[in-house]
């Protein structure tokens, strides 16, 4: 992993292979090894042909811990990955984000629409426009002193998954109390870029895949069939699924 100066901020990043780039955003509580090295995807894309860029989120794996949850909005955690690439010298990328990583890749690409050569949302349904519940349930459970004292099966699971990815739980915290800016349905119908929308079939975080895609002009959707928003993170058939769509798009 290397890192940059994003705007005062330590961003750490993974830059392998060679030919069209794409960008990888992770999901809350993961990192660049967690959701896109250990599940294979940097593999799958470089023997694609495709040179991956992959950052780990501000108070996420490498990169900066912040404690002030203002500082953890999705607009400003997509302008890291936009510098990210104007310091790699990048013009334009394909771009795909996972669960939080997909709220910020929509951000990013409304902000900056002559970056993005095609988006993918993986792990994130219509909850992308209803915006998340339980965001005070979530931060209460990384505060709390220990794993017993999580009461609540939904937060229990993430403080599992925050231990388990060796993260900070006091800049996690910080993050999920942080700006919940709803992603606007008129903002999603005027996206013009090719998309995909990739959602488990068991995924009760995300919501309906079908139901987002319905919001995007042209989009297609990829449904993960059995996996819930933990397992299809590194599913056989969202990779090929993907693949597929970044073969097919202009």
């Amino acid at each position: 992993m290397q890192s940059f100066d994003s705007d005062g901020v330590r961003i750490a990043y993974l830059d392998e292979g060679s030919g069209d780039p794409i960008l990888l955003i992770h999901g809350f509580a993961s990192n660049v090894g967690t959701n896109w090295v250990d599940p294979q995807w940097v593999r799958t894309l470089t023997q694609d042909g495709r040179r991956v860029i992959a950052l780990d989120n501000r108070g996420h794996g490498q990169s900066d811990k912040l404690y002030d949850p203002e500082r953890y909005g999705a607009p400003e955690m997509a302008e890291d990955a936009i510098r990210l690439l104007d310091h790699l010298g990048i013009d334009r990328v394909d771009v795909l984000g996972y669960s939080m990583g997909a709220r910020i890749a929509a951000f990013l690409a409304f902000a900056h629409p002559d970056r993005v050569r095609s988006i993918v949302f993986g792990g994130l349904g219509i909850h992308m426009v209803r915006g998340m519940v339980g965001a005070g349930p979530l931060a209460a459970a990384l505060e709390a002193p220990r794993l017993e004292d999580v009461t609540n099966d939904t937060a229990r699971s993430f403080r599992v998954f925050a231990e388990q990815t060796k993260s900070d739980l006091k800049a996690l915290a910080a993050c999920m109390r942080g700006p919940r800016e709803k992603v606007p349905r008129e903002k999603l119908g005027e996206l013009t870029v090719p998309a995909l929308v990739a959602v488990g079939s068991k995924d009760v975080i995300g919501g309906s895949g079908a139901a987002l895609a319905e919001l995007i002009p042209n989009a297609q959707f990829l449904d993960i069939s059995g996996r819930d928003h933990m397992k299809a993170v590194g599913d056989k058939q969202f990779k090929e699924g993907v693949l597929a769509f970044l073969a097919s798009r202009p």
